[in-house]
């Protein structure tokens, strides 16, 4: 199958500015790939460095070495050495991003937060809008709560908006930071399922999973972050 994401010689240190420039190795090294289709989970201790895995593949952090290649329709494209401009063009057209937390514009609707990925790649706003309810549909969000905005929610709620409308769009890459979290365990099998639905399309998934059973049911590939955690 054909490698979707590369990681190779990845390596993060924090440069602590507000206490005298300490030094503060995050990751070291850091080698995978993900294939078309595939789900790899990240797993290993609490600080050895998975978020920040993810956020350097999202392009939150920049890596202080390796290259962090994302193959495209039109080529690929090495995240560690991109510009701006061309990271927000990869989050749009390739590259989606479930965090723990919603991030939305106050006072926007909750069918709008989720239907806003489609409607900023051109898809109509009835249309996107239908597909945002069919999603909230089924992580059980009612049908009353989705002309309200999501701060008002409670914080599964606002989880289950989050999972929406990072699932929405059919992108080739979706990164995953700990989506079942806040769930109960009915809602944890929505998201199970549409994890698989979108392996079957062929979207190569990284996610950080700490549920052993939601971890069972969705990785094909499990890679221990601890092996590259960097000695401070």
């Amino acid at each position: 199958m054909t490698n979707v994401l590369k990681l190779a010689g990845v390596s993060k240190t924090f440069v602590m500015h507000m206490q005298g420039g300490v030094h503060l190795p995050v990751v070291t090294g850091v080698d995978f790939t993900v294939r078309k289709g595939e789900c790899v989970v990240l797993a290993g201790r609490s600080g050895a460095g998975k978020s920040s895995i993810l956020k350097m593949i999202f392009g939150t952090y920049r890596c202080d070495a390796g290259s962090i290649v994302v193959r495209q329709r039109d080529g690929a494209i090495d995240i560690a050495a991109a510009e701006p401009r061309q990271i927000l063009a990869l989050r749009r057209h390739t590259l989606g991003y479930v965090s723990q937390f919603l991030r939305a514009v106050p006072r926007v609707a909750a069918i709008d937060v989720v239907a806003e990925p489609l409607v900023i790649t051109g898809v109509p706003r009835p249309q996107a809008r239908q597909q945002a309810a069919d999603l909230l549909c089924r992580l059980n969000i009612p049908d009353r709560l989705w002309p309200l905005p999501p701060a008002t929610f409670s914080g599964g709620e606002q989880q289950r908006v989050n999972i929406a409308r990072g699932f929405l769009s059919d992108l080739p890459l979706l990164l995953l930071d700990e989506p079942t979290a806040s769930l109960d365990s009915c809602n944890a099998a929505v998201v199970i399922d549409l994890i698989a639905e979108k392996k079957r399309r062929g979207v190569a998934i990284v996610a950080i999973v700490h549920d052993d059973g939601v971890r069972a049911a969705i990785a094909d590939t499990v890679i221990d972050v601890s092996r590259f955690t960097a000695a401070a």
